[in-house]
């Protein structure tokens, strides 16, 4: 259950930071697909919800580009992703109209209308001395039990790399169900680290493919299938 404090100021509410762990909050919200339920929208997949400063500015346009054109990469996972912005619903269709034809793709997913701000102070997207109107940029990557499994925050000047996500996301979907660890740089299909928890004992059946100790605390073995 998610603990909130809150204080009040000057007709603020403020919000604790969420960790991961924590189970992500339930929203309603209107977006460029209509009417949603946060959970509804979800279902039993993954979920990636990223926030952006604006409408109309130039790294978001390249952001959201990028995101319709791996929708098929996101599919395979079984992951949906949706995007936040502060700027209201007009706005949003028409900029998604910008996006199609300057980033030759089509947006394929929801892009929430938050001139409430409501979504943006749940999941404490702005951060007031970066500025205090406009989000930056959040990620927030679910598991099916919605629970938060990752949380990334870039600044406005750069923009997200999406195959780190999905690199990050295939180690989450591999290690949630597996007694592994993935190392620095891994990749889909590279060995991996058996976790410290496990025994040799068990290492040798849980690792059919045999592992290598490197130190006692530091085991490779192929990936699991």
């Amino acid at each position: 259950m998610l603990s909130l404090s809150f204080t009040f100021n000057e007709n603020k509410i403020a919000m604790s930071t969420l960790r991961l762990g924590d189970k992500a909050p339930d929203f309603d919200a209107e977006t460029s697909e209509g009417k949603i339920n946060f959970y509804d929208y979800l279902g039993d997949s993954w979920g990636i919800l990223f926030s952006h400063p604006a409408d109309y500015t130039p790294v978001c346009t390249t952001e959201l580009g990028i995101v319709a054109k791996y929708k098929d990469q996101f599919a395979k996972r079984n992951v949906k992703v949706i995007a936040l912005s502060v700027d209201g619903l007009s706005s949003h269709k028409d900029w998604i109209k910008d996006i199609n034809e300057t980033q030759d793709t089509e947006v394929n997913f929801p892009l929430i209308a938050d001139e409430d701000k409501k979504v943006s102070n749940l999941y404490d997207m702005i951060h007031p001395n970066a500025n205090d109107t406009q989000t930056v940029r959040s990620v927030f990557v679910i598991a099916p039990d919605k629970s938060i499994k990752l949380i990334i925050v870039y600044p406005a000047s750069t923009g997200r790399n999406f195959d780190e996500l999905l690199r990050v996301i295939d180690s989450l979907q591999l290690t949630l169900n597996k007694k592994v660890a993935t190392p620095g740089n891994w990749k889909q299909g590279e060995d991996v680290v058996i976790s410290p928890s496990v025994s040799n004992e068990d290492a040798e059946k849980l690792s059919p493919k045999g592992y290598k100790e490197v130190k006692p605390y530091l085991r490779m073995t192929p990936q699991p299938d």
